[in-house]
């Protein structure tokens, strides 16, 4: 499915990483010159084939639906249960792989939910350093990672594991809190914190 889809369907653009440099007040002596490591998650080459476009405009809909309700009325999250309905709305059946951010305030409260990164059947690169970026441009307290498997396996990799420490460390750094990393597939979103990954 391509973007102009996506866009005369819910009457949104899909949100794209930002490019540019973080400015020299933002970055550590000597790290500024160093690219940012750049991460695949890997996942099965088969992609997940069983929404039709109307199928996945439908969820789209309500996928918008539930951020409204969810950032208009202040409501906190206080499972992976929570977060897993609304990912799940987000990013089930895609071709493609996304890695997204529902970044929270300081009582666990929906701010906004970020596409950060569009990948292919079998991966996605991301980059902690827009991450960061984003999470501070939102001034954001606590961070909920999302990403689907198109195969529609929902095992966390070990990639995926690798990213989650990373972003973890990344984040630390500027005071935004990890909650969870949840993996999408065909059944129930796996969260990586509920099975002690994070």
């Amino acid at each position: 499915m391509d973007h102009q889809y996506i866009k005369n369907n819910t009457n949104q653009e899909p949100a794209q990483a930002s490019s540019g440099a973080w400015g020299e007040a933002g970055a550590y002596k000597g790290v500024a010159s160093q690219p940012p490591p750049a991460y695949v998650i890997e996942v099965d080459p088969e992609p997940s084939s069983i929404l039709t476009e109307t199928d996945r405009a439908t969820l789209l809909a309500a996928a918008a639906i539930y951020e409204r309700v969810l950032t208009s009325r202040g409501r906190q999250l206080g499972n992976p249960r929570d977060s897993g309905d609304f990912i799940k709305a987000r990013l089930f059946g895609l071709p493609y792989e996304v890695f997204g951010c529902l970044f929270l305030d300081n009582r666990h409260r929906v701010l906004c939910f970020t596409e950060m990164f569009r990948g292919t059947v079998d991966g996605a690169s991301v980059h902690p350093r827009e991450v960061v970026k984003e999470a501070l441009a939102v001034n954001a307290c606590a961070v909920i990672f999302a990403h689907n498997h198109p195969s529609g396996v929902s095992e966390p990799s070990a990639a995926d594991r690798a990213i989650t420490r990373e972003l973890q460390e990344a984040l630390r750094l500027v005071g935004v809190r990890v909650l969870d990393h949840l993996v999408v597939g065909d059944g129930e979103p796996v969260s990586m914190a509920a099975r002690g990954l994070i």
